[in-house]
């Protein structure tokens, strides 16, 4: 039994893979959560009128976290257009005798959930039974966190299990010899990357299909814009998880090596598909959402289900869902070369 333990903690300490990701691996994980889920010096910004609103609400909602911004009577009538038009604004807060004091929010979001606390906390100072009407010109205040974040989920199991089958499979195709030998064959390195790529990305698309469709007719999940462009993205999405489980095969020796990578490649991708509202994470890191494939296909699938919006408005989320995908194609094709015995 301890010669089994030693040769056990011999083997593991000699391979370095297994070292990182048992030490280094939750290290950075847990650091990286800490970035992203730590204080936000984000400051919501709302709109009010500032004509018509008494001075000592204003003075109420400028001593909170808050960047009021004055607007219009006619923009705050109109508060879910003036919100649709101006994306850097998350809340207008509208007073009238008839209605009371309402707030209009873009989404429910920690944004939104942030800016009508402190709108609150403000109101709490100079009235505490003052009571708020709350309204949304995206979603409801009634909706599950499935309705919120389905996107999101689509997003990253499409992309996960994609990576998961084709990666392995690759690395099984590799270590069995059959990729040897077929590079031994006058077929291009090219030829065999598109090959595989077609090959799993055939079940690739079923699967995305197959998600899609459960998620909106099955579970319900509500799209407010065409399913046809979701299903685009999906596909895409599912097609560059394709070349990226490739990528990672190549430089995988093993099945485990490939599992191994996930906390490296898959899961900082998580915290960057939409969980998090990119302008709440500090340090300026949501820039680094542009560099990762599940953001584009999670930004198209909300900019879709939650917006209503069509080809014009996320043809920039697709060509980086494509662009990603021609540039690992290239990678993987020029990696091949180390197999092919001349």
């Amino acid at each position: 039994m301890i010669y089994l333990a030693g040769r056990v903690i011999r083997q593991t300490l000699n391979d370095k893979r297994s070292v990182m990701m048992i030490l280094v691996a939750p290290l950075l994980i847990l650091t990286l959560i800490s970035f992203l889920l730590g204080d936000s010096d984000y400051v919501p910004v709302v709109g009010i009128d500032k004509n018509t609103a008494p001075s000592s609400l204003i003075a109420a909602l400028d001593e909170q976290e808050l960047n009021t911004i004055d607007v219009t009577n006619n923009e705050a009538r109109h508060a879910k257009s003036y919100l649709k038009e101006h994306n850097k604004v998350d809340a207008v807060l509208i007073l009238s005798k008839d209605a009371g004091m309402s707030l209009t929010l873009y989404e429910p979001s920690t944004k939104s959930t942030k800016a009508a606390s402190e709108i609150q906390s403000a109101m709490a100072s100079l009235n505490p039974s003052a009571q708020i009407n709350s309204s949304y010109v995206y979603g409801s205040q009634n909706q599950s966190t499935f309705d919120s974040l389905g996107y999101v989920f689509l997003a990253l199991f499409a992309f996960f299990l994609v990576f998961i089958i084709s990666g392995i499979a690759l690395v099984k195709e590799r270590s069995g010899g059959t990729l040897e030998r077929l590079l031994m064959t006058p077929i291009k390195r090219a030829e065999v990357i598109l090959g595989y790529t077609i090959g799993y990305g055939v079940f690739a698309v079923v699967q995305a299909i197959l998600m899609v469709l459960y998620s909106m007719f099955v579970l319900q999940l509500d799209s407010a814009g065409n399913i046809g462009w979701v299903l685009l993205t999906m596909v895409l999405l599912a097609m560059t998880a394709v070349s990226f489980g490739a990528t990672i095969s190549i430089f995988a020796s093993s099945e485990l090596q490939v599992v191994q990578m996930i906390p490296f490649t898959i899961i900082p991708q998580v915290f960057f598909s939409g969980l998090i509202p990119l302008d709440l994470i500090p340090y300026h890191l949501g820039n680094l959402s542009y560099i990762m494939p599940i953001y584009y296909g999670a930004a198209s699938i909300k900019g879709v289900m939650v917006y209503g919006h069509g080809f014009l408005d996320i043809w920039e989320h697709l060509a980086g869902l494509v662009v990603y995908a021609c540039f690992l194609y290239l990678v993987n094709t020029q990696a091949l070369k180390k197999f092919r015995r001349l």
